[in-house]
């Protein structure tokens, strides 16, 4: 095992592997970075299923089948999808069963349903049947319309991973959403033990946009704090974070079994080539968080990475002085994050038809 992968998993970082395909899962790689890269989870989307199958024969079996069987594209891609993080979920079940909240998978509402509650939950449900698997987590967009299909889907027993959060104010209303929805499901007598959440905390996105506010505004003072936003963000985060487990209302779930909704690091691998390629991960070590990495972030911090101690606690007044000076010297993190939620928003809408027009070839291919 290595040894920096260990001591960051020994200092409370959670370190899932933002990445899975069929051929991860059936040639052995997904079992053998458990044991020798201390990965206890997965994270997936639409591009990273869209890369898989486009560069993958191991799908064409099942494609063959599903075609001959006269299926539509969409519950082609909801078969593929479904069946890896089922079987994902399968590698990743000794790991659930040893830990108390690692060994999770997620995979995502569809992204045309992030401004519609009532879809968002319906396509919740029905992955959720489909994979059938304990260790699943659903993955829903932060968005307005994302919160309330959140409650909803908690208080069902529904394990959700919470993405497309960027900013503190949003974030806050996450841990609402997933307390409300504890509470609800309390109500319903469900066991509060059986459901999970993490909530998937927007990384290297901020500095991408901040950094180019800043390189426009162009004076010494705004080109210094380049690189410096998106940790910080994260760092006012966590604070919101310990301030609901030291809440009277947290106690009162936790008392009934209920579990943490952990704050997931997501976007982590380095945009800005100038930066440490180990920047998003080292200097967001602190317990109870999960990092998601894609492979070429996880290699990199294996070869170089240094884990200093916890970087995060006791950290939140310090980063939000940072933020306001962003603001002092001209950048308007307010508009930062509604710029990001909205590109984001795009993004997994594309990331969406991108997967439904590989799939749609791959049909074509198998069915000539």
């Amino acid at each position: 095992m290595t040894d920096r992968l260990k001591a960051l998993a020994d200092a409370g970082v959670s370190i899932w592997l933002d990445d899975l395909s069929r051929e991860r899962i059936e040639t052995g790689n997904l079992a053998d970075l458990v044991k020798e890269k201390s990965v206890v989870g997965v994270t997936t989307n639409p591009t990273i299923f869209a890369s898989a199958i486009a560069n993958g024969e191991r799908y064409d079996d099942q494609v063959r089948k599903l075609v001959a069987d006269g299926r539509p594209v969409e519950e082609v891609v909801f078969e593929l999808t479904t069946e890896d993080v089922r079987n994902a979920c399968d590698v990743f079940a000794p790991v659930a069963e040893q830990t108390a909240h690692d060994g999770r998978v997620s995979i995502e509402v569809e992204p045309d349903l992030a401004n519609d509650t009532d879809g968002t939950l319906a396509s919740a449900r029905a992955l959720w049947a489909a994979v059938d698997r304990p260790n699943a987590l659903i993955k829903i967009p932060a968005t307005k319309e994302g919160l309330p299909a959140i409650t909803a889907a908690v208080a069902e027993g529904i394990s959700v991973n919470v993405t497309l959060i960027f900013g503190e104010e949003r974030y806050r209303e996450v841990l609402d959403a997933y307390l409300s929805g504890l509470e609800q499901a309390r109500a319903a007598g469900h066991d509060l033990s059986t459901i999970r959440s993490v909530a998937s905390f927007f990384i290297s996105r901020v500095d991408g946009e901040v950094d180019k506010r800043l390189d426009a505004i162009g004076s010494d003072e705004a080109l210094a704090l380049r690189g410096q936003a998106a940790v910080a963000n994260a760092r006012v985060a966590y604070g919101a974070f310990q301030e609901v487990l030291a809440s009277d209302r947290w106690r009162s779930l936790a008392e009934a079994g209920a579990n943490p909704q952990r704050p997931l690091w997501a976007s982590t691998g380095v945009k800005n080539p100038d930066y440490d390629d180990t920047l998003y991960v080292a200097e967001l070590v602190v317990a109870d968080t999960v990092n998601t990495m894609p492979e070429k972030t996880l290699e990199a911090f294996a070869d170089h990475g240094e884990v200093r101690g916890d970087r995060v606690s006791g950290q939140a007044d310090e980063a939000r002085a940072l933020l306001e000076r962003l603001t002092a010297i001209g950048v308007d993190f307010p508009d930062v994050l509604v710029t990001l939620e909205h590109e984001g928003v795009d993004k997994f809408k594309k990331s969406w038809i991108e997967l439904v027009e590989t799939v749609e070839g791959q049909m074509e291919k198998v069915g000539k």
